[in-house]
């Protein structure tokens, strides 16, 4: 993995916790994360943990999965990130084991908020854009179920595993979630939830 970090300190503290994680081979240490767009074709790393100061500092977008350590981001900076590949974002505060799931996660192609975040994109939608077209009563207990995964985390293979039901019923049940939803995304769809009181901090 690629790590960015503008501060000398946060750079080798972090480094420091990455190197004792046997998961985990540092390919690179940068001290701009403005530029880890011309190092990640040379570098090919599998996740990119950028530590930003402030909104301002957020790199260019990259076809690399991407962890954003960032304190108190925006809505609009928080839906912008994740429009340009950012997989996962937590507080800068975050420890070690928070980082690590969030790394596994985006590595896998999941999407990790931390609840203040997924607060502030939630406070976003509008609530008639949930009501009255969507309620509780029109998804079934199974895809409440689903959807409370999707919030988790977890993949279609470890929910097909919880559930006992094929990962072919899992994309079923995720379709029609979305649908009936009107999600574009899961993460949408999460938050949505969220709104609609089906998932609770």
């Amino acid at each position: 993995m690629l790590l960015a970090a503008a501060s000398t300190v946060r750079r080798a503290g972090l480094e420091a916790l990455l190197k004792q994680a046997p998961s985990i081979k540092l390919a690179g240490s940068l001290h701009n994360p403005v530029a880890v767009a011309q190092y990640t074709a040379q570098l090919q790393p599998d996740v990119i943990l950028l530590d930003l100061e402030n909104e301002t500092t957020r790199g260019e977008p990259t076809a690399f999965p991407v962890v954003v350590l960032i304190d108190q981001p925006s809505a609009d900076w928080v839906a912008r990130a994740l429009r340009s590949g950012v997989k996962a974002i937590l507080p800068r505060d975050s420890g070690i084991d928070e980082i690590l799931a969030a790394i596994q996660a985006a590595h896998v192609g999941l999407v990790l908020l931390d609840s203040d975040v997924t607060q502030h994109l939630a406070s976003r939608i509008p609530a008639s854009s949930v009501q009255p077209t969507t309620t509780l009563d029109d998804l079934t207990p199974r895809e409440i179920e689903v959807l409370r995964m999707l919030a988790e985390g977890l993949g279609n293979r470890e929910m097909a595993a919880r559930l006992g039901i094929s990962d072919h019923t899992v994309k079923f049940h995720i379709s029609s979630i979305l649908d009936k939803l009107g999600a574009a995304s899961r993460t949408e769809a999460v938050t949505m939830g969220i709104r609609m009181g089906i998932i609770l901090l």
